[in-house]
């Protein structure tokens, strides 16, 4: 059983990389990917604790795009964190992610639900601001009662307070990961568009722009989801993914590896996803040797 889809506390989780390695030892995974939103920042950490565990730990990230007018993710797998190209990339990214910080206070004060964007930083110790912590902040003043609810009333693609950044085309997220020796792939597709999206035509031109796999198992899906993923990759020929989105604490209940109970994502996703890797022998040589 593997879990490639996870976060720290680099991004929206709640976890030190290290707890995340020690949580899926536990759980006894043969793999795990640490994914957190546009930031490697973490992955040294996570990587280091290699000798410590027989779980294979795979460098991932998770990044924000635009797609048919609305939020789409895309998970990077096997990202070389030490790429020069891909951190100018996106660090360029992060200065997207502030601008768009910055409006969305700004959007929430005018529907009256002010918040203060030096409190929300110092509620981010990785340094980046996502829409989890916004969630949490409404919940902590008052204008929401769950993190779930504030994102819906407030926060989600058509809410008051939402704000995209400036835009990212998959494809082009899709290139960043392929030349940081990456494969990518299609995180979640069962929560897009609110979970009503038709994905046939749709994964079809994704793939002819460089999308390589699909996240089929995922906490968050159905399992007549999860066939209808499972049998859309296999007619376009995309390998397969899984992972349960854990974020510690920002989502109670939802447990590493299992999601909320049911989550089983079988070993072949490793084998499938890694005959996918772009990336040589050196820069794979250089993860190791920085680790």
């Amino acid at each position: 059983m593997i879990d490639f889809h996870t976060h720290s506390a680099f991004s929206d989780g709640t976890d030190t990389p290290e707890r995340l390695v020690e949580l899926g030892t536990a759980e006894g995974l043969a793999a795990l990917a640490l994914t957190d939103h546009d930031t490697v920042a973490g992955l040294a950490r996570f990587l280091a604790c290699q000798s410590r565990t027989p779980i294979r730990l795979v460098p991932g990230i998770e990044l924000s795009c635009r797609f048919m007018e609305r939020e789409l993710h895309l998970l990077g797998l096997f990202v070389d964190p030490f790429d020069g190209r891909f951190l100018e990339r996106l660090d360029r990214l992060r200065l997207r992610r502030e601008t768009r910080n910055r409006r969305m206070v700004q959007r929430l004060a005018e529907v009256g639900r002010s918040l203060d964007l030096d409190r929300l930083q110092a509620q981010a110790p990785g340094g980046l601001i996502t829409r989890t912590h916004f969630a949490l902040a409404l919940v902590e003043e008052g204008h929401a009662r769950t993190p779930r609810e504030a994102f819906h009333r407030f926060l989600a693609d058509d809410a008051p307070g939402y704000v995209p950044m400036e835009p990212l085309e998959p494809g082009e997220a899709a290139l960043w990961i392929r030349e940081a020796g990456g494969v990518a792939v299609v995180a979640h597709p069962g929560r897009f568009a609110g979970g009503r999206f038709v994905w046939d035509q749709a994964l079809a031109h994704l793939k002819a722009q460089g999308l390589q796999a699909i996240e089929a198992f995922y906490s968050e899906h159905a399992p007549h989801q999860e066939r209808y993923f499972l049998d859309l990759a296999d007619d376009l020929g995309l390998a397969v993914s899984g992972g349960s989105d854990y974020h510690g604490a920002a989502k109670p209940g939802l447990a590493l590896g299992r999601g909320w109970g049911s989550l089983r994502v079988p070993d072949e996703c490793l084998h499938q996803l890694e005959a996918l890797r772009s990336a040589s022998p050196a820069s794979m040589k250089a993860i190791e040797v920085q680790a």
